[in-house]
Parts: C-alpha cells; sequence; structure tokens
C-alpha cells in the first residue's frame, strides 16, 4: 500500500485587516505627539541662533570699542561699513537673521523699544553700538533681545 503525503494548509503568513488597522491608529497617535515636540524643537532652535548671532556680533562691537580706546584714546563704536567689513569687527560674515532670512545690516537708531522696519536681518545703531534683529515674531518678539 502506498501513503501519498496528505496535503498540508499552507501556513498564514499575512496580516489581518484588524491588526493593519490597529497599527496604522497606533502610528496616528505617535505622529500626533511627535509633530508638535518637532515645530517646538524647531522654534528653539530659530531662537538660540538668533541669539547666538546677537551675542557674536555683540561681543565684536565692544571689542572693537575697547580696542579704539587703547589705540587711539578715544572711544568710538564701528560704523556701518567696518561692521560689515570682514576682519575689522568679525572675522566672519554676519549669519542671516533666523526669522527673516536675510544678513543684510541696516542703519537704525535705537529709541526706547528696538524699531524694526525694511528687510534687513539685522538693524545696527552707530552712535550707541546696538545691534538688534530686525524682525518681531508674534510671541517671540526677537527685536527686544
Amino acid at each position: 500500500m502506498v501513503l501519498y503525503p496528505t496535503p498540508r494548509v499552507r501556513d498564514a503568513r499575512a496580516f489581518t485587516l484588524v491588526e493593519l488597522i490597529a497599527v496604522i491608529v497606533v502610528l496616528a497617535i505617535l505622529a500626533g505627539v511627535a509633530i508638535p515636540k518637532y515645530f517646538d524643537y524647531a522654534s528653539k532652535a530659530k531662537e538660540s541662533a538668533c541669539k547666538a548671532v546677537l551675542g557674536s556680533v555683540r561681543s565684536g562691537v565692544a571689542n572693537f570699542y575697547a580696542n579704539s580706546i587703547v589705540t587711539s584714546g578715544t572711544a568710538a563704536y564701528p560704523t556701518l561699513a567696518q561692521l560689515e567689513t570682514l576682519g575689522t569687527v568679525m572675522q566672519e560674515p554676519i549669519p542671516a537673521n533666523p526669522y527673516n532670512n536675510s544678513s543684510d545690516v541696516a542703519a537704525a537708531t535705537h529709541a526706547t523699544t528696538p524699531p524694526v522696519s525694511g528687510s534687513a536681518g539685522w538693524n545696527y545703531d552707530v552712535a550707541s553700538g546696538r545691534f538688534w534683529a530686525n524682525s518681531t515674531t508674534t510671541g517671540v518678539d526677537e527685536h527686544l533681545w
């Protein structure tokens, strides 16, 4: 007597529709939590970049001012042309303002509240040596830093 092997039922190796829907629901919940966090990190990165530029330029202006006292005996802030000339105040070009993507520096007069106007990324007051962001974002007010 010859025995033939019994036909085997193929092992099921696919996902069911319920399993696929459960995975999609879990991924949607994770995305709902992750997306707001991403935008929070992006806003914090802009803030940090803006504050870093402000700090480095203000430091360069202060060094220029102190050096002018030592070398000439007269205190003077750099002119706008000196600020923009590499190697005079800054060794590298002034980066773009992360809030308006402009690296231009405009001459302005610092009043009680720093003014914001035009398309330049930064404002500089030659008389007082003050340097600030030429942009204002609702809720951030980066021009006040």
